[in-house]
């Protein structure tokens, strides 16, 4: 069994910042790369930033909606992935769901894992 336990999420006023975490758990052999999407009201799903690791080298994408103002990082021996959120927008409104893809066995094929959100909200 995997669990993906986000945490961070809450009200913030414009220009201010949040940081989430999400920890990942259970029988994991190896995380191949971990993501935050967000999901606002009415809208689908979407990518945020992206962290994948090659040896000790992390790489990073990010969508351009939050490039310069999120920095998504990766702490490989807590198995968690960390969202700093700086210059926050109305806009960045949404729930934000933590996504792993990780081997459970080193026999077996990669899959996806999800948490189950939190939210940010973004107001005066």
């Amino acid at each position: 069994q995997v669990q993906l336990v986000e945490s961070g999420g809450g009200l913030v006023q414009p220009g201010g910042s949040l940081r989430l975490s999400c920890a990942a758990s259970g029988n994991i052999f190896v995380i191949l790369a971990m993501a935050w999407y967000r999901q606002a009201p009415g809208k689908q799903r979407e990518l945020v930033a992206t962290v994948t690791s090659a040896d000790t080298t992390h790489y990073t994408h990010y969508a351009d909606s939050v490039k310069g103002r999120f920095t998504i990082s990766r702490d490989s021996a807590k198995n968690t992935v960390y969202l700093q959120m700086n210059s926050l927008e109305p806009e960045d409104t949404a729930v934000y769901y933590c996504n792993a893809n990780l081997q459970r066995t080193e026999m077996t094929p990669s899959a996806y894992y999800w948490g189950q959100g939190t939210q940010v909200t973004v107001s005066a």
